[in-house]
C-alpha cells in the first residue's frame, strides 16, 4: 500500500493585499523604493495625497494668508529640493517655463490700489521652484487692529453705491410679523358697489380657484373680446356662400363634436376659427367643409388633453379629404390668423356667472343650451362672448324662475338687464320659430342635457308675444331670404 503524501497548504496571495507577507516586487513596491522617503513628508490615515505646505518660516500656511499656497518652501543659500516619483507629464510638458503669478494677501480687496507687487514664479523642472523676491515673514499685530485695519481697507475699496449710512433716529427696529395674505388683500382688494357680496373670499384658501387674481383675470378677458370678433357681414364678400350654409355647416360640426366626446370650449372656438377665416378668404363651396373640419381639429388640439388623430376627422368627413389637405388646410388657415387662437370662451364667462348664482346645475345646462344658438344664428356675431353668456344666464334663470337680476349677478356677469334685453330677445326669436338645426336640437333633447331644448321652446312659444314676435311661421333662413 503506498504512503500517502502530506496534502500541502496552497498559499494564495494578492499582490494588491498590503497586509499579506508576500515578498513578490510588484510596480507600486517598485516605485516606492525609488521615491526618496526623506524627501517626503509624514503621511496620517485619511489624510489627502497632498502634503501639508509650510512657509519658509517653517509655519503652516494660514487660511488668512494665501500668498503662499501652492509653494514650497526655500531657505537662502540651499538648492530646491526636487520631488521624485512618477510625474504627470500634463504638469510641465517638455519642461516649458511658465511664468505665474502669486496671489494677495486677503487683506487687499479686488477694489483696491494696485501697488502692491506680485511674486513672480518660475519652474524649472518638475517639482522645482524659484522665487524671484525673498520670502518675509508675515508681522502679525493684535487681533483688534487687523480687524479694524480689514474695515478701513474694505470701506475704501467698497463703490459708493453699496455704502449705507443712517443716523441714530433711522436705525431698523424689531419687525413684527405681517401676514403677506392681509398685505396682498390691502393692496389689490377690488372696490365692490354697494349691495355686491364678495363671493371670492370664501375661495382664497383653494389654490385651484386663483379668488387673488379672478377679477383681473375676467378684465383681461373682456379687453381681449375686440381682437378675436369677426365681421358680422363678412358674407357680403363670399361669392358662392350664404348664411344658410354656415348654419348647415355647424350643426354638422355640432354632431362631429358630439361623436367625440369633445369639450365645450372646442366647439366654440372652432366656430371662432371659421368666421375669422372667412372673414379674411374667399371661400368656395366645395372647400366649406374642409374649413369646417379643419377647424374643429385645430380647435381640439388647442382645448383637448387628448385630440383625436387627423385620420378620424378624415374618416368623419366620408374620406372626402385626405390627411395632407387637412394638415395642409390647417397650416393655410393657422397663418392667416397670424397663429392666434386667444379667444375668450364663453364658456368661462357662463361659469363665472353661475358661481353668483350659487352653481345651480340647471340654470347652467339650459345657460349652454342657450349660448350655442349664438354658434348657428348669424344674428349673434355682432355680440362679445360675454355678453352673450350673460344672456343666456338671464333668460335661463328667467325660464326656471330663479329670481331677479340682482346687483351680485349683474356685478359678476358685468353687464345690467337694459344691456341684456337685446341678446336675450334674439334667443326667444331663435326659439319659437319652427326646428331648422337637427343635431342641435337632438343633442339638447336628451336627459344628460335635462332635454334644455324640449323646455325652453315650450316656454318660448307661450311667451313670445311678451317680447314682441307675433309671426312665428317663418324660420331663420324664410326670414334671410326675404330680408335679402
Amino acid at each position: 500500500m503506498p504512503v500517502a503524501r502530506p496534502a500541502r497548504q496552497r498559499l494564495v496571495t494578492n499582490e494588491n493585499d498590503e497586509n499579506s507577507n508576500s515578498t513578490r516586487m510588484t510596480r507600486a513596491k517598485a516605485a516606492a523604493l525609488e521615491t526618496d522617503v526623506a524627501s517626503q513628508p509624514v503621511k496620517q490615515a485619511f489624510q489627502s495625497k497632498k502634503a501639508p505646505i509650510t512657509t519658509a518660516t517653517g509655519r503652516r500656511a494660514a487660511l488668512g494668508d494665501v500668498s503662499n499656497v501652492g509653494k514650497t518652501a526655500v531657505v537662502e543659500g540651499k538648492k530646491p529640493i526636487k520631488s521624485s516619483g512618477l510625474v504627470s507629464k500634463a504638469v510641465n510638458p517638455n519642461g516649458v517655463q511658465k511664468a505665474t503669478h502669486a496671489r494677495t494677501t486677503s487683506t487687499r480687496t479686488a477694489l483696491s490700489s494696485k501697488e502692491v507687487k506680485k511674486t513672480e514664479v518660475k519652474k524649472t523642472g518638475p517639482g522645482a521652484v524659484t522665487i524671484g523676491a525673498p520670502a518675509h515673514k508675515r508681522k502679525v499685530a493684535s487681533t483688534m487692529a487687523s480687524v479694524k485695519q480689514e474695515e478701513i481697507l474694505t470701506e475704501e475699496s467698497e463703490p459708493a453705491r453699496k455704502k449705507i449710512i443712517m443716523s441714530e433716529n433711522e436705525k431698523p427696529t424689531k419687525l413684527e410679523h405681517i401676514d403677506e395674505k392681509d398685505v396682498f388683500l390691502d393692496e389689490a382688494k377690488p372696490i365692490y358697489p354697494p349691495g355686491v357680496t364678495n363671493l371670492d373670499e370664501e375661495d382664497l384658501d383653494d389654490p385651484l380657484m386663483a379668488a387673488e387674481y379672478a377679477t383681473e383675470i375676467f378684465e383681461y378677458l373682456k379687453d381681449l373680446e375686440c381682437n378675436s370678433i369677426p365681421n358680422p357681414n363678412y358674407m357680403e364678400h363670399q361669392d358662392d356662400l350664404e348664411w344658410k350654409t354656415r348654419g348647415i355647416l355647424v350643426d354638422w360640426l355640432i354632431e362631429v363634436h358630439t361623436r367625440f366626446h369633445l369639450l365645450p370650449e372646442t366647439l366654440f372656438l372652432a366656430v371662432n376659427v371659421i368666421d375669422r377665416f372667412l372673414s379674411e378668404k374667399v371661400v368656395q363651396l366645395e372647400r366649406l367643409q374642409l374649413v369646417g373640419i379643419t377647424a374643429m381639429f385645430i380647435a381640439s388640439k388647442y382645448e383637448e388633453v387628448l385630440s383625436p388623430h387627423v385620420a378620424n376627422f378624415s374618416h368623419v368627413a366620408d374620406d372626402g379629404f385626405t390627411v395632407a389637405e387637412i394638415l395642409s388646410a390647417e397650416r393655410f388657415i393657422l397663418s392667416t390668423l397670424n397663429y392666434d387662437l386667444s379667444y375668450p370662451n364663453p364658456m368661462n364667462f357662463l361659469r363665472r356667472i353661475s358661481k353668483a348664482d350659487n352653481y345651480d346645475i340647471q340654470s347652467r345646462t339650459i345657460g349652454k343650451y342657450l349660448m350655442e344658438i349664438s354658434l348657428l344664428d348669424h344674428r349673434f356675431m355682432a355680440y362679445r362672448p360675454s355678453h352673450v353668456a350673460a344672456a343666456a344666464m338671464y333668460l335661463s334663470r328667467m325660464i326656471l324662475d330663479r329670481g331677479e337680476w340682482d346687483a351680485t349677478i349683474a356685478y359678476y356677469a358685468g353687464y345690467t338687464e337694459e344691456e341684456i334685453e337685446p341678446v336675450f330677445e334674439l334667443m326667444v326669436d331663435y326659439l319659437a320659430r319652427p326646428v331648422i338645426h337637427e343635431a342641435f336640437y337632438k343633442k339638447y333633447a336628451s336627459k344628460k342635457f335635462l332635454k334644455a331644448s324640449l323646455l325652453t321652446r315650450q316656454w318660448a312659444k307661450k311667451n313670445a308675444p311678451l317680447f314682441g314676435i307675433t309671426d312665428v311661421r317663418l324660420s331663420l333662413d324664410e326670414l334671410d331670404e326675404q330680408s335679402v
